[in-house]
């Protein structure tokens, strides 16, 4: 199959205040589809006369904090005026290029490459086009703030699905300045959407899906149905929709076996891709999880918003000390706004977060920072790659994770003491620095560090409380308490009463012994000097021939013995002593499977923190 889509954006501004009148036009094409290329002709008109104008490749992409580099993918570049003079382009690094001796019009054509379906990257292919504009376009410096014009001409048998603004032309979208359009992707092909509405405060809002799969319409109705009933128990949460520029939020989906698991948020819309499919009822509640953390996402990120990252910076990293908050206080109401909607069970849920609590008390990284530190370095660990290997697994807990045990700590504790609840937390920071949005589509008051304390002295009515919360948990290293914090709800934090021999390793089996991926910081084979790219052959003169003869051998022996290693690093084999470690064991589970009374008053606390927050 041939076919060419031809996509025209143009951007309108009104006069400067030096009269100069700007507007941008891009085209692309998609004549070598079948090889993920795309031909790009963008035109600035009004470029400021007299001066060279840059124009760039972004550094980065909405939702995504580490650096990226998308020009690797654009080549063929030439430039002209606006009588089609060849210009001359001088190249003064890898993502720009400046074009000088311009008549106030520069038109630049190139080609752009992409195969990579998810939230960040271009993906071009006979099947449609998925396109991340920070990916896909360029920009000039000094005309970030003209509006933009979409024009598509998708094959008949595509839909275009994007956040950008509708016109009376199908085919045109419009979008209000440069960081508006970079942050809208757009969908192009074999879409079957579904859409739902509903109003609330006199305003109406409306929820769409544009899901391109491989399955039934049918399947598409029953995800729609479940998703729906997400969205209804977030907007409970929040206690209003988060108030889309239009009315309307999309989610641009891809469930494709070509795709890269991810979702990204955006301002009115998310991306959501995955290799997995909806076939069944279980693969859809499956999918539900990255549904339900990208639609929080549109109050808390993109207009509850911290100061860190506000305005977004696409020509570097984007540093902030909130993503704990941001992105972890987002990870702990995925799955409870799920549960919420009924489709979780007490003991799904709370296998989930058990997991999340064990890993973030066990994990040698918060020897290394706390959860600000952490979001520090999401430029480091957040889709960046490297070619020389990382200490990752000792110096680093997710954000995500270590955010989402400080919520449902503080989620816990505000409802033990205080009688309040972590949802009238949000719902205050909403009011004050989320909801109120500026004519440039920019948070009123994005948030600091020290406003998430303020707020929370102002909801607990408690300032010492909320000092020393932040002080232990936000900005220092400890865990809460989930032995005590769980309880009331009927869910036990079993901690062993002695330890058992713990190797804290990643490991795999290999033909000659056991291949050594990553030793942990408090484990035997960290402390015995076994490092990554090591392998075990042997215990005690006795061969090791795979990972369980390996752990058979250990959990033999007792915490405080010491074993001889047989060991081969860097093809030299020696005998290293390991004294064996220990940690307890912990397991997170219900009252009911651990076999102890649920009272009346425990499943009211339960029942309040778990249940349906939509009005009967």
């Amino acid at each position: 199959m041939k076919f060419s889509v031809v996509i025209s954006v143009i951007a309108f501004m009104a006069p400067a205040a030096l009269g100069a009148q700007r507007r941008v036009e891009y085209d692309i094409s998609f004549p070598n589809v079948h090889q993920h290329e795309a031909r790009v002709i963008a035109t600035f008109r009004g470029a400021p006369s007299g001066s060279a104008l840059e124009v760039r490749m972004s550094r980065s992409s909405p939702g995504r904090y580490a650096l990226s580099t998308f020009a690797k993918n654009v080549y063929d570049v030439k430039a002209f005026d606006g009588r089609n003079r060849p210009l001359v382009i001088d190249r003064r690094d890898s993502h720009s290029w400046r074009v000088g001796g311009h008549d106030g019009t520069v038109r630049i054509t190139y080609t752009v490459w992409g195969d990579r379906l998810d939230g960040t990257y271009l993906s071009i292919d006979h099947s449609h086009a998925h396109m991340n504009m920070p990916a896909t376009f360029i920009f000039a410096r000094g005309m970030e703030a003209a509006p933009i014009t979409l024009t598509i001409h998708p094959p008949t048998d595509w839909k275009v699905a994007t956040q950008l603004v509708p016109t009376r032309n199908r085919n045109v979208f419009t979008a209000p300045n440069l960081q508006w359009f970079l942050d809208s992707p757009t969908e192009a092909g074999p879409i079957s959407i579904r859409s739902w509405s509903s109003t609330s405060a006199g305003k109406t809002s409306t929820w769409r899906l544009a899901v391109h799969h491989l399955g039934t319409e049918a399947d598409v109705d029953s995800f729609a149905v479940m998703g729906r009933r997400v969205v209804e128990e977030a907007v409970a949460m929040w206690g209003e929709p988060a108030g889309y520029d239009q009315g309307t939020y999309t989610f641009l989906i891809d469930y494709l076996p070509w795709a890269s698991g991810d979702g990204m948020e955006h301002r009115n819309s998310t991306v959501i891709t995955s290799t997995r499919t909806i076939d069944t009822r279980e693969q859809r509640i499956s999918r539900l999880g990255t549904f339900s953390h990208e639609f929080f996402h549109s109050w808390n990120m993109e207009r509850l918003r911290s100061k860190a990252i506000e305005p977004f910076n696409f020509e570097g990293e984007d540093m902030s000390g909130d993503l704990w908050f941001g992105e972890g206080f987002t990870n702990y109401y995925g799955p409870l706004i799920i549960r919420r909607a009924g489709f979780y069970t007490d003991e799904e849920y709370l296998s989930m977060m058990g997991g999340e609590i064990i890993g973030t008390i066990n994990s040698p990284a918060r020897l290394h920072g706390s959860p600000v530190d952490m979001s520090h370095d999401a430029v480091f660990f957040d889709g960046a790659q490297y070619l020389d290997p990382t200490n990752r697994e000792n110096i680093f807990l997710s954000y995500y994770t270590w955010g989402s045990i400080v919520a449902m700590g503080l989620d816990l504790t505000l409802r033990e003491r205080f009688d309040k609840t972590l949802d009238d937390y949000m719902r205050l920071l909403w009011r004050e620095y989320g909801k109120h949005q500026s004519p440039a589509l920019a948070p009123t008051r994005p948030y600091t560090l020290a406003d998430l304390r303020s707020a929370l002295a102002r909801s607990s009515g408690d300032a010492a409380f909320a000092k020393d919360y932040f002080d232990r948990y936000v900005e220092g290293r400890e865990v809460p308490d989930f032995a005590k914090l769980l309880a009331p709800a009927g869910f036990k934090l079993e901690i062993a009463a002695v330890e058992t021999p713990y190797l804290g390793a990643s490991l795999d089996n290999d033909s000659l012994g056991v291949f050594v991926n990553s030793s942990r910081q408090g484990g035997s084979t960290y402390t015995a000097g076994v490092a990554n790219g090591d392998l075990i052959f042997a215990v005690d003169g006795v061969p090791v021939r795979s990972i369980d003869s390996l752990e058979a051998i250990i959990s033999r022996r007792k915490v405080g013995d010491v074993v001889q290693l047989g060991v081969e690093q860097q093809r030299i084999r020696r005998t290293i002593p390991m004294t064996i470690r220990g940690r307890r064991e912990m397991k997170v589970m219900t009252y009911e499977k651990a076999g102890l009374a649920v009272t009346p008053e425990i499943q009211r606390f339960r029942d309040s923190w778990l249940g349906s927050k939509m009005q009967p």
